[in-house]
């Protein structure tokens, strides 16, 4: 139950780092968000969350939910911690358009399955 409790936070952090990202972007087109330093700052640090929440699931969940690339999703926070002059904004966007859009998918149907 302890892990359901702090999966279940850490799937919330995750959701909520989605969300602002999704609201972040809005109306948002490649070229602006290349040339918005701000706005590339706030969606790197909502990526940074979403990596660190990610690398504190349980092992139940990943094991559970090994569709969810996780490794890959705690790699890009320490990249993006480690690396951060090094970053390629295209990748960046990437991300966000293609992966996040699943990864939300994914999250509520882990949120709505533990919260039963």
């Amino acid at each position: 139950m302890k892990n359901r409790t702090k999966d279940e936070v850490r799937l919330k952090h995750i959701l909520d780092a989605i969300k602002d990202i999704e609201l972040f972007i809005t109306d948002i087109l490649y070229d602006n968000f290349e040339t918005d330093k701000m706005l590339q700052s706030a969606c790197v640090f909502q990526l940074q969350v979403i990596g660190e929440a990610a690398n504190h699931i349980s092992e139940e969940i990943i094991r559970s939910y090994s569709n969810i690339e996780w490794a890959e999703i705690v790699g890009l926070r320490n990249f993006l911690i480690h690396e951060y002059f090094g970053i390629d904004i295209k990748i960046i966007w990437q991300v966000i358009q293609l992966d996040l859009p699943e990864l939300k998918k994914n999250v509520e149907i882990i949120l709505k399955n533990i919260m039963e």
